[in-house]
């Protein structure tokens, strides 16, 4: 928060970092110089870290993944429509803008924008796109260090191994193969001039929010107003905010559930989690496409779900990072590397079911289909999504339809995959898979037909298993309903009866203004629809909401039942 430091130090923070990049002289101290910005987390190229074993599940291995633009995805360097080549000039603008804030003249700015860009139009090229990245088949690649030697020999992965601080895993899953080989074939193929200004780029880029007012301020203007429409930055304490629970989340999570989490909460919560699995398993006992095999394999998977709520039993050790009042920047980098030093420490090492891999005050849920567990963070486990005190109504239509969705995850185009020990693993029947599959199909093709703006259409291939899960955790949030209304006389509120204020509070969980930039942002990248389309979208194929509101052809949302989709 002191400001008036940082402004004084201007670019000094990174001013040995930027000579360190200025005095590389050959492949080595490149390659050497990359395994520094991924211990950093600035993901120059590619990215290095630790993830569970899609095929063991037991384990950690280490995960190469590709990396390396500066443009929200791939496709943005590519796309012909006249808004993407607008962002495109605008980012070579944002780069020589950044550079000339370093030190560069005019000319050489200019110049070197145009060297990034033409490197990472190159990455871009070889890169998966979004819908690609969702395959989870697709991305799995495990192979021995000597494979990816041979697959990648022109980096000495040795030289980078040993300037990570690690020795060379046993096993590494790298991600997208093809996009590994084409990057190692630039790393000796472009000259290492232009290699120099692209590192200097992305280390000036990523230190930019926590530089300086001027650099700060020109990284808003394009990542915040050209991409987003932002008019203005969040207030400063919020983005201070926000780095400390990106890095330092569960030293905050513990002041966080002291204030803002009850024990009541969370006992509630769980009899909340425990009622959808009841149901979830009557609706899996009732599927007329499933054969009897693989429905004993479905109930098995339901069986073993972990499940975590509100804020981990142990809380994450912070002792060994140093913190102090002299340089923001500073507390910022020993607190990055002391997080990428503990996820690499993870490599080759068994998987800790006791980890979380969110922060208690984050406003989400997951599920993780290699640990098979469902995952709601004390943050979520607040209005509108949750009140302790509110009626059965409010609370299934946000937090049941939320746990319905993660439990959805499970069984979704592709948490369906997993077996249920979380291993990437096929244990559906091939004709029970074809049935799933023609089903997913109609939900595709409904979210194709949504216009989100202009002529953008929603992507319903992109986020086929977020609607899944949507619609899914829906009907299993009406189920739960049913089932914590058994035995009791519940009279309507304000007009509208248990099953209209499930709705209702689905609908108000996703109040959500987008400005146009952002929701073209959503559209192209993100696997989750826009909000309004979270909403309409699952309830328009779902009986109950038909029932509750007693919707005829007359109204919008009406869709004819050939056309609805039925999963779960």
């Amino acid at each position: 928060m002191d400001s008036a430091t940082i402004e004084a130090e201007g670019i000094k923070p990174i001013k040995a970092d930027l000579a360190r990049i200025a005095a590389i002289k050959d492949q080595a101290e490149l390659q050497k110089e990359l395994a520094w910005f991924h211990l950093y987390t600035v993901p120059a190229i590619f990215t290095f870290t630790s993830g569970d074993d899609d095929k063991n599940s037991t384990q950690v291995i280490a995960q190469i993944r590709q990396g390396g633009l500066g443009l929200p995805d791939r496709d943005y360097y590519f796309n012909q429509d006249e808004r993407t080549q607008e962002i495109r000039e605008e980012y070579l603008k944002h780069i020589a803008a950044m550079l000339r804030l370093a030190g560069d003249d005019s000319v050489s700015a200019d110049a070197s924008a145009k060297t990034v860009m033409k490197i990472e139009t190159q990455l871009a090229n070889a890169s998966f796109t979004a819908v690609e990245r969702r395959d989870s088949e697709k991305n799995y690649n495990k192979m021995a260090p000597e494979k990816l030697t041979a697959l990648a020999p022109e980096m000495d992965w040795k030289n980078y191994y040993d300037a990570l601080g690690i020795s060379a895993p046993k096993e590494i899953n790298v991600n997208q193969p093809k996009f590994m080989q084409a990057a190692a074939k630039m790393i000796k193929a472009v000259p290492l001039d232009d290699w120099k200004m692209y590192l200097r780029w992305h280390l000036i880029s990523n230190a930019a929010p926590f530089l300086s007012l001027s650099f700060d301020q020109e990284n808003f203007r394009f990542y915040g107003t050209t991409l987003t429409g932002a008019k203005e930055q969040q207030p400063r304490w919020r983005r201070v905010k926000d780095v400390i629970d990106g890095l330092l989340g569960e030293a905050l999570g513990e002041l966080f559930i002291e204030k803002k989490f009850s024990p009541a909460a969370k006992t509630r919560a769980k009899e909340m989690v425990d009622n959808l699995i009841a149901a979830y398993r009557e609706r899996i006992m009732r599927l007329e496409w499933m054969d009897e095999t693989t429905r004993q394999a479905a109930l098995h998977k339901l069986a073993s779900f972990g499940v975590k709520i509100g804020y981990p039993d142990e809380w994450r050790d912070y002792s060994a990072l140093e913190i102090d009042r002299a340089s923001f920047f500073e507390n910022l980098k020993r607190a990055t590397l002391f997080e990428k030093r503990r996820l690499l420490n993870k490599i080759d090492k068994p998987i800790d079911r006791n980890e979380w891999l969110m922060t208690p005050p984050t406003v989400n849920a997951y599920y993780n289909p290699t640990r098979n567990e469902i995952v709601f963070p004390a943050g979520i486990l607040q209005p509108p999504f949750f009140d302790a005190n509110a009626d059965d109504a409010v609370n299934y239509g946000g937090m049941g339809a939320v746990i319905g969705h993660e439990l959805t995850h499970g069984f979704d185009d592709e948490g369906s995959k997993y077996d249920a020990q979380g291993n990437l693993k096929s244990w559906w029947s091939p004709e029970v898979r074809k049935k799933f599959d023609a089903r997913a199909a109609v939900l595709e093709k409904h979210f194709n037909n949504y216009l989100a703006i202009d002529t953008l259409h929603v992507n319903g291939k992109l986020t086929l298993g977020e609607n899944i899960a949507d619609l899914g955790g829906l009907a299993i949030a009406y189920d739960g309903l049913m089932k914590a209304l058994e035995n009791k006389k519940v009279q309507p509120i304000d007009g509208f009866t248990p099953e209209q204020r499930l709705f209702l509070s689905w609908a108000q969980v996703w109040r959500t203004n987008y400005r146009p930039e952002t929701l073209r942002l959503q559209v192209r990248t993100n696997p989750h629809s826009p909000a309004n389309f979270r909403v309409i979208g699952p309830l328009s194929n779902l009986p109950e909401f038909y029932l509750a509101f007693g919707l005829t052809e007359v109204d919008a949302m009406f869709r004819p039942e050939a056309q609805r989709a039925k999963i779960w």
